[in-house]
């Protein structure tokens, strides 16, 4: 992010804002930022003194003011660093006093996860105008792959696009997470290795052949034998394979394939950019659309709605998840 590189470009060079309010709905970059702040600021000897860090469940706003108020000893600066400061939201307001005047010598962190400011009162306008506002937005689920690629390359690796396809299924749009779990394999690949769905296999646990991924493919491809075997496995093991990743996922697939027939324009390029998908993936498109013609995938769309409510119940239905997936194949293929 542009925002992000910014900001740690202006911490470098020590331009400092005396209040950063980190909002949103995605963490990552909120404990990012607040994490470079709180490491790059002060040297070892300063922080002793003059870096402090609260807790939203265990402060106030009017002990937060008195320690942003403070002089710091010994250092141009102090930082005081207020995380999960979202337990803070009914009083949040309260702060705005100190807003419009804050302490040059302090550098206030506010890390206000999972909510936003109302741009409408007075803290927010404040905060325009005397510190640095900062909201971290959600990644769509079609954006974490490209990141999971831009993250690896700034630190000179290389992913396929099927194992970050295979990582976002598997752990979702939780940056934190996808993170962490790419630390791991950063610490066990070589520097020219590409990242590869044997290796995810290998190091973090995901099956490369028994996933929602692999059984995508197989039913776009026809082929009732590997997507027979898929959710055998899946009904052997469904506390890591839910029904309800599964259904959604191939929803979005078959909903994906229903804009493909309605576009003339079948390129990659443009149907890359129509879908939102990567283009090494098109050619599953073209392969499925061969397979299942439009009139086809409506049926199918709605047998998976169908199929979607049964798994929650609704309706009274009390099916395990290997009648489900079993009723799935029969009803799609």
């Amino acid at each position: 992010m542009e925002e992000i590189k910014k900001i740690v470009e202006d911490i470098n060079k020590r331009s400092f804002f005396p209040i950063y309010f980190l909002m949103g709905d995605e963490p990552y970059y909120i404990d990012k930022v607040s994490g470079y702040i709180a490491d790059n600021v002060l040297n070892e000897e300063e922080k002793g003194f003059n870096q402090m860090v609260l807790y939203g469940k265990d402060t106030s706003i009017d002990e937060i003011i008195s320690n942003a108020k403070r002089y710091p000893m010994m250092a141009e600066y102090q930082v005081v660093i207020v995380k999960e400061a979202q337990h803070l939201s009914r009083t949040i307001e309260s702060l705005v006093g100190y807003a419009e005047n804050p302490q040059p010598t302090t550098i206030l962190v506010v890390c206000y996860k999972y909510k936003k400011l109302d741009k409408r009162k007075k803290l927010y306008k404040a905060l325009q105008k005397n510190g640095l506002l900062f909201e971290s937005k959600k990644l769509y689920e079609n954006q974490v792959a490209d990141w999971i690629r831009r993250l690896l390359a700034g630190r000179g690796l290389k992913i396929s696009p099927k194992a970050s396809a295979l990582l976002v299924e598997f752990l979702g749009t939780d940056l934190s997470k996808i993170n962490n779990e790419l630390e791991k394999l950063v610490l066990v690949i070589k520097k020219d290795e590409e990242i590869t769905p044997d290796l995810i296999e290998k190091h973090i646990g995901i099956s490369k052949d028994f996933n929602n991924f692999e059984l995508k493919k197989a039913i776009g491809e026809r082929n009732v034998k590997k997507a027979t075997r898929i959710i055998t496995y899946f009904a052997q093991n469904p506390k890591d394979n839910p029904f309800v990743v599964t259904i959604t996922l191939l929803n979005t697939f078959f909903t994906q394939l229903l804009q493909y027939h309605g576009h003339n324009d079948h390129s990659s390029r443009n149907v890359s950019s129509v879908l939102g998908i990567n283009p090494y993936f098109v050619g599953e498109y073209q392969v499925a659309a061969k397979n299942y013609p439009m009139k086809q995938v409506s049926h199918i769309i709605s047998e998976l709605r169908k199929l979607d409510m049964k798994g929650k119940g609704v309706g009274a239905y009390n099916n395990s998840q290997a009648d489900l997936l079993k009723e799935l194949l029969v009803n799609v293929m």
